[in-house]
């Protein structure tokens, strides 16, 4: 970048939020992938609408590209500057601006914390429900560009659910207002839709008015040990038609042995299984309680359920959600190909059999974790790499084999990324969820909102 392009950005956000030095570039320039390094050419901080809007139109003038970052802990790349792009962090912009119990809103800017909106809702007797693993560093301008999910899905739907109003900046430099945190609003097209889960593509989401909800009653966790795989589908059929579940995941007896061992936590079961559901409900009173006992034993007595054990404290449920929460921080160390995909519940035990035979014949010497949001249809599949492959070899291996893993979820009508977005690391495998149609009419709407094709290039489409 040339220095006169970089006074301009200084006179937009002043000298000290414009970083050019090593470490920043660095830092700013990759989320939690490691597949690029980063070369961004510099880091813009603005702390205003007004400044977001004028670095835009810099870069348009200046024909610069633009990657936007949030908390940088997406898992597709798609915060990734690694062509000599601009990134522009939201990182100032990191205020609660109202919070109105009446409507049951609150707004707040892009750089917000997510945690810190889930803490202040709850200071307020409200909730905000979306919630995941990276919740104390994710920001929400990045959950709502990647329609953030977690493990309450199953409940309370995606951050998409969530979103009542929008301000953003478009790739032509222009302020949107959408939706203005209005319930009811049927004025034709509501760009608010476009914007979230567009992964930076179309614009600079800059602020957003939640919708909050009633706070959970009082919530246990149970922990099963399951032998089948269709067996936990049975399970959750007659635990969702008698306590109301607020999560319903699963995770493989190898991803348990993984966890147990990085974070020397003990078994909570006596008895060893191949999977393990974890189920999470809200209790108003010991009746939903032993409501969820009569259902282990019915589970237990129709052979679907080996061993389980139920949380009777807050801390005893902390402490079998880690057994679950813990899997992906943990498997970090051993660089994992991550595969996430979805589809239909209804299909999973067939679906999962396939992808298993799939992966014993493609990867018959590496380790294979699953994991998952199983409760909405999500699988998590994490191939380990062998400590005697090289990153790059590695992932060229797995690469080749997420094709057919696309081509399989194209044959069960699912998605090849459910809540990861597709950023650079599933953008060729786009097509297997998304017709040519429709993806045409993609690159039609980005050239509407970012006509010189200057915002997140290379991503997603």
């Amino acid at each position: 970048m040339n220095n006169s392009v970089l006074q301009q950005l200084r006179n937009i956000c002043s000298a000290n939020c414009v970083l050019t030095d090593t470490e920043s570039l660095q830092i700013y320039g990759v989320d939690r992938t490691t597949l690029w390094q980063p070369a961004p050419c510099a880091v813009v901080l603005p702390e205003t609408i007004e400044e977001v809007q004028a670095v835009i139109q810099c870069a348009n003038t200046e024909n610069l590209a633009v990657v936007p970052a949030g908390g940088r802990t997406g898992l597709s790349g798609g915060a990734v500057a690694k062509d000599g792009e601009l990134v522009l962090a939201l990182d100032r912009m990191n205020k609660i601006l109202d919070l109105n119990p009446v409507d049951r809103t609150i707004r707040c800017e892009a750089g917000v914390i997510t945690q810190q909106i889930q803490e202040y809702a709850e200071q307020h007797s409200l909730f905000y429900p979306v919630d995941f693993a990276s919740v104390g560093s994710s920001q929400i301008g990045g959950n709502i560009a990647t329609n953030a999910g977690g493990i309450n899905v199953i409940r309370y739907g995606m951050t998409r659910d969530w979103v009542l109003g929008l301000t953003v900046v478009t790739g032509a430099g222009e302020i949107l207002e959408l939706n203005r945190g209005l319930i009811k609003n049927n004025t034709g097209y509501d760009f608010r839709h476009l914007f979230i889960g567009s992964e930076g593509t179309l614009g600079i989401i800059c602020a957003a008015t939640l919708r909050l909800t009633q706070p959970p009653a009082n919530r246990s966790v149970q922990v099963l040990g399951i032998n089948n795989f269709q067996a936990i589908m049975d399970v959750l059929h007659i635990y969702n038609g008698g306590l109301p579940l607020t999560a319903f995941e699963f995770f493989s007896d190898l991803a348990l042995s993984k966890v147990m061992a990085h974070k020397k936590l003990s078994a909570p079961l006596s008895v060893r299984s191949s999977y393990y559901v974890l189920l999470e409900f809200e209790h108003n009173d010991d009746s939903d309680l032993a409501t969820a006992v009569e259902l282990f034993e019915q589970c237990h007595n129709n052979g679907l359920v080996v061993d389980g054990v139920l949380s009777l404290t807050l801390s005893q449920a902390q402490n079998l959600w880690r057994l679950r929460e813990d899997i992906s921080e943990t498997l970090s160390f051993a660089k994992p190909y991550k595969n996430d995909i979805s589809v239909r519940i209804s299909q999973m035990p067939d679906f999962i059999r396939a992808v298993d035979l799939l992966a014993e014949q493609n990867y018959p010497d590496f380790e294979i974790v699953w994991y998952g949001h199983i409760g909405d249809g999500n699988l998590h599949l994490n191939v380990l790499k062998p400590d005697d492959l090289s990153v790059e070899e590695f992932n060229q291996q797995c690469a080749r084999v997420s094709i057919h893993i696309a081509e399989l979820v194209a044959s069960y009508g699912g998605s090849i990324s459910a809540e990861h977005g597709v950023g650079l690391l599933k953008k060729h495998l786009l097509h297997y969820s998304r017709s040519d149609t429709e993806i045409t009419l993609m690159r039609q709407v980005k050239q509407l909102f970012d006509p010189n094709g200057i915002l997140n290039p290379g991503k997603l489409i």
